[in-house]
């Protein structure tokens, strides 16, 4: 793994992270941060949005140890206005996560938006390209703030930020898993 570490450019902080999964960034504008994954996917495109559009896998993305599970029954039909409820153990307490999907075209993108949760916000877009017919580019882009003000800002830096690391590069690590790199034509 290498760490790129760049320069303030108009006020905008960034980290690189690069894996053999992927890159993963993080940044802050504000009092807001930012969380951009990307990796690319040895299936087409169709595939691989049909497996994302199916919010229930994500219980399988997420690491096992944070409890994470989809509480709206399944099929959830994904369109604009969905509600979907899920659960999350932060420290081993349980807590209730409700997202909104605001946006959805298939098999393009759609955005999740947190009304209810650990985060003061949660804004996360999930984009989908075509790299050729065999491939698809997966970019994850999350604009998130924590609550409680300073006191968010003290827990991000000890634990939120390694966190969400960990999950991302375990998401990228599981994708690679489900969607092994076909043997070259």
């Amino acid at each position: 793994m290498v760490v790129r570490f760049r320069k303030r450019i108009r006020g905008r902080a960034r980290c690189e992270i690069w894996g053999v999964s992927g890159q993963l960034q993080f940044g802050r504008e504000g009092s807001d941060r930012t969380l951009r994954a990307e990796q690319i996917i040895d299936r087409p495109l169709e595939e691989v949005f049909a497996f994302f559009a199916r919010p229930e896998n994500l219980d399988a993305l997420t690491p096992g140890f944070l409890g994470f599970r989809t509480l709206t029954p399944s099929p959830i039909p994904m369109n604009p206005q969905a509600l979907i409820e899920h659960e999350i153990r932060l420290l081993g307490i349980p807590m209730r996560w409700r997202t909104r999907i605001l946006e959805f075209q298939a098999p393009r993108f759609f955005v999740d938006f947190q009304e209810r949760g650990p985060y003061a916000l949660w804004h996360h877009t999930h984009r989908f390209e075509v790299v050729d017919a065999q491939r698809t580019r997966v970019i994850d882009e999350v604009r998130y703030r924590m609550p409680l003000g300073p006191l968010g800002a003290i827990a991000h830096a000890l634990f939120t930020a390694r966190l969400l690391r960990t999950i991302f590069r375990f998401r990228q690590t599981e994708l690679e898993r489900r969607f092994p790199a076909r043997a070259q034509r």
